[in-house]
């Protein structure tokens, strides 16, 4: 066979692949047309220049049929980068940064500011109209001081994070003009509490707060681990909420995937349909798990619902 030949069989069977891939793709793009997703945007596929383009692309995809993405974006590291600069020391508990006046200001510097335009730019470029604010934008999310609570020490020690909030109230109005008018929303985490105070808020936990206001069909957590992990190490496809609250208890999920798993027992509870986790180091991982059977990842599920084997 001559090396013409060779290479037109192998670009047939790529395009079988990508025909059959479109075809199990069908009853996904029916099932979903006119649903919400929320999709929490976070770790190194927002630094990898190629991730975040895919990740724009995928978006622009996801709104051009039918689906209506509502984007919630995280920037740890690249805080931490800033707050080096400036020579602020910051800590952690539990995965949720203590956030004191200094800190707060560059929080919402660096959320609200760069990495905020530079997602709506990638949607921009990849062919969507995305529109990029912040929780304090049209009094998006009005938040209260977030009392944490210690999982591992005395009980009744709970840490005081300084300007950290969780979500009391979501002004739907904002999200839905947005997407009537086939704009994205693409939110940073920063709200204005009803103290008049700013906070910062966990990406997790404002992105469940907006699925559950939003009743969206899908929460969708993009991470840099391949799902929630069991006792062997083991990624664990679909989990139930009594399951999820037992490996907490016993420490296998622990610090950063405390909140992330919590949010998404959160939002199952609370008018949303499903929550994934999901390792966005993956490219196309949103359409791996959205548009094939086998999905990626872990899908939370509410324990009173049959998980099925993959």
């Amino acid at each position: 066979m001559s090396n013409d030949n060779k290479t037109s069989d192998i670009a047939m069977k790529e395009w079988l692949r990508t025909a059959k891939t479109i075809s199990e793709a069908l009853p996904y793009l029916k099932e979903f047309s006119g649903e919400t997703f929320v999709i929490k945007f976070g770790g190194h596929a927002m630094v990898d220049e190629e991730l975040s383009l895919n990740f724009a692309r995928d978006v622009v995809l996801l709104k051009h049929v039918g689906i209506n993405p509502i984007i919630i974006h995280g920037g740890g590291p690249q805080i931490d980068r800033m707050l080096d600069q400036l020579g602020i020391k910051t800590n952690f508990i539990d995965g949720l940064r203590i956030t004191d006046a200094k800190t707060i200001e560059i929080a919402e510097m660096v959320l609200s500011g760069s990495i905020n335009k530079d997602i709506v730019s990638s949607i921009g470029l990849a062919g969507g109209i995305a529109l990029g604010l912040s929780g304090k934008d049209g009094n998006l999310i009005q938040c209260e001081k977030l009392i944490h609570k210690n999982y591992y020490e005395e009980p009744n020690k709970n840490p005081d994070l300084g300007f950290v909030g969780k979500p009391k109230t979501i002004n739907t109005t904002v999200l839905e003009e947005l997407i009537f008018a086939d704009i994205i929303p693409v939110i940073a985490p920063i709200g204005l509490g009803v103290d008049g105070n700013t906070y910062n808020i966990n990406a997790d936990t404002c992105a469940g707060a907006i699925a559950s206001a939003m009743s969206a069909a899908k929460l969708i957590m993009m991470t840099d681990v391949p799902g929630v992990m069991g006792l062997n190490s083991e990624i664990i496809n679909k989990i139930d909420a009594e399951t999820a609250e037992e490996l907490i208890r016993n420490k296998v999920i622990k610090d950063g995937m405390i909140p992330k798993v919590e949010t998404c027992l959160d939002a199952i509870n609370n008018n949303v349909a499903a929550a994934h986790i999901l390792d966005g180091r993956v490219p196309h991982v949103l359409l791996l798990e959205i548009f094939t059977q086998h999905g990626t990842g872990t899908m939370m599920l509410d324990q009173n619902l049959t998980i099925d084997s993959e």
